[in-house]
């Protein structure tokens, strides 16, 4: 991780696309020494984390995470899981977080030196592209030491860093826990 002390950093954490990540690496992440690590190499502006809930379920498996989170200095970004009916009749539930990651990004961009992606989705490209254009250094976190790799081949080359994150896992992992998201 490159970062200098006075640099200006915030995280942008996808949460399904992490949880995936984390998953197909067979671990856990401790989000408390994920935000240390952060805060001992820089200043940290903001850490945002971007997850969609289903509502209305008497318990959900990702809300003791989201409620650790808020209550632990992250910035926690939600909306509702919309359930469709596709074209085979089948329900499917879609949650997707990129607009309201982008727009965060964007508008941090003029107060950050450094933003941390941590999110294999190629859609990310563009916003990378355009922080970039503001002067802002993008690092995107993401696996490739997994089959398939985690991260697109378009956003690893976008991004002026990249970090697997397996090679963070002796900082930030965990023994596995349960089935919820990271």
């Amino acid at each position: 991780m490159t970062s200098y002390p006075s640099e200006r950093i915030a995280l942008f954490i996808d949460g399904a696309n992490l949880y995936s990540a984390a998953k197909s690496l067979n671990t856990d992440l401790d989000f408390r020494k994920l935000v240390e690590m952060y805060r001992a190499s820089g200043i940290l502006v903001r850490a945002y984390y971007y997850t969609a809930v289903i509502e209305g379920e008497e318990f959900s498996p990702i809300k003791p995470l989201v409620d650790w989170l808020d209550y632990n200095g992250f910035t926690v970004v939600t909306k509702p899981v919309k359930r469709f009916t596709d074209g085979q009749g089948h329900v499917r539930t879609k949650g997707n977080m990129d607009i309201e990651i982008a727009v965060d990004m964007l508008e941090l961009a003029p107060r950050l030196d450094h933003v941390i992606l941590f999110s294999g989705d190629g859609d990310f490209r563009r916003v990378v592209q355009a922080v970039q254009a503001k002067g802002v250094r993008v690092t995107a976190v993401s696996t490739v030491k997994t089959q398939p790799p985690q991260i697109a081949d378009e956003l690893r080359r976008q991004a002026d860093v990249f970090v697997d994150l397996a090679d963070l896992l002796s900082e930030i992992g965990r023994p596995k826990a349960g089935g919820r998201e990271t």
